[in-house]
């Protein structure tokens, strides 16, 4: 009778153990330890990036612009020259620019992107939907360059034939308004700048409240719609209050990409650093100025152009930061009505 002989190895009483209940070894909970801190120092730190990227930026700001600074002080941001010549720079006319430009993109904006997001998610047949939406996200997928030279070339010219002359007659003889609507028809302007701005940003805007229209409960707009409330009184009763913090951040995006859009605004706000206090007339924006002068400027003026910079930011930053503030209150509203 011959003999097996059993050629196994036996295990350590570790291994064994792990074996026979089914916890990891030590060595593999060593192991598993040593990557869970490092992935969550990895993630501290590019989180942490996004902080030092910002105090970068800021501090190169301040050091670029620091000549214009000390020359001007506080009131850089109200005078009302740039004269490369005679070395005199002011942000007066570049701030209007910016603010105004955006403020016309954001009138009308938001109120076609709502219509554009309600109809997608209330009225749109189902066979439309999809393709429309993807019209919609390829709008915003568009180059901005590609905005400013159809707006220069085709916009423009039937803009200052048509459109202008008759807003002139109609608006420019009022006693309050009628100076921003005064002055010749040049075409290009603050006005123009902000609609093409509102057509760059009605796609992001749009494509949110899109999406966070879609996130509320059918039962919610059913229960709605059962007690007899119009579409209308859905959206406005149901749907806003409950998206109301997705559509102040799809405002926002709008609002952030108008206020630093710099090729579109280019070619159609004129590039002129005076302004006659007409939408109609040709003005600047910061990011048009910067885009036009960076290159070729150099001491004092360089200086200047980096303060312009620097505003453009602390607006950024200023809006954020009211926007946040808003949302807190309208939660903290929201909070006490329940």
């Amino acid at each position: 009778m011959s003999a097996v002989m059993d050629n196994s190895v036996p295990l350590s009483p570790s291994v064994a153990d792990s074996v026979t209940t089914g916890t990891p070894s030590p060595m593999k909970q060593n192991k598993n330890a040593l990557m869970d801190a490092l992935f969550k120092n990895l993630t501290r730190l590019f989180a942490f990036l996004v902080f030092i990227l910002l105090a970068a930026i800021l501090v190169s700001l301040i050091y670029g612009s620091r000549e214009s600074l000390a020359k001007y002080g506080l009131s850089f941001l109200w005078l009302n020259d740039w004269d490369p010549v005679n070395s005199n720079y002011g942000a007066v006319v570049p701030i209007i620019g910016t603010l105004l430009t955006s403020a016309i993109a954001l009138i009308i904006a938001v109120p076609v992107s709502f219509g554009i997001a309600i109809f997608l998610t209330e009225l749109s047949p189902t066979w439309l939907r999809r393709p429309l939406g993807t019209a919609v996200e390829m709008l915003a997928a568009i180059p901005s360059i590609i905005y400013g030279m159809w707006g220069l070339f085709v916009f423009v010219p039937v803009f200052q034939q048509y459109v202008q002359p008759f807003l002139i007659a109609t608006l420019g003889s009022l006693p309050v308004i009628g100076g921003i609507f005064a002055g010749p028809p040049f075409g290009i302007g603050i006005f123009t700048a902000g609609l093409i701005l509102s057509i760059m940003i009605i796609p992001f805007i749009a494509a949110v409240m899109r999406d966070v229209f879609e996130l509320v409960p059918a039962m919610l707009k059913e229960s709605a719609y059962g007690l007899g409330s119009t579409t209308w009184e859905v959206m406005w009763r149901v749907v806003l209050p409950y998206t109301k913090s997705g559509v102040i951040g799809g405002i926002m995006l709008g609002l952030g990409r108008a206020l630093g859009e710099t090729m579109a605004v280019t070619f159609v706000i004129g590039n002129a650093f005076k302004w006659s206090g007409s939408l109609f007339s040709p003005g600047n924006s910061i990011a048009s100025a910067l885009a036009n002068e960076f290159n070729e400027a150099g001491g004092i003026q360089k200086s200047a152009l980096l303060e312009l910079g620097l505003i453009l930011f602390l607006i950024t930053t200023i809006v954020l930061a009211l926007a946040k503030m808003l949302l807190v209150r309208l939660s903290a509203s929201e909070g006490k009505k329940t």
